[in-house]
């Protein structure tokens, strides 16, 4: 099986709000520890990040609407 990649888009800002980076999603703790997660751990991570930024991208819409 090939190696996960990082999904790392090079806009590393961590919202207070949820703790997740606003370009991947991922945690700080998740990004730290990236180069010593497993293949399944990476992958498992990989699966939970679209629903992560669906969610953040919901609260955001959600906060616009709201103002």
């Amino acid at each position: 099986m090939s190696p996960v990649a990082s999904p790392c888009t090079r806009i590393c800002t961590i919202e207070p709000d949820s703790g997740l980076c606003a370009g991947c999603g991922r945690t700080l703790a998740e990004i730290a520890g990236w180069m010593r997660l497993t293949a399944n751990e990476r992958r498992a991570i990989m699966a939970a990040l679209p629903r992560r930024l669906a969610a953040r991208a919901a609260v955001g819409t959600a906060q616009e609407s709201a103002a």
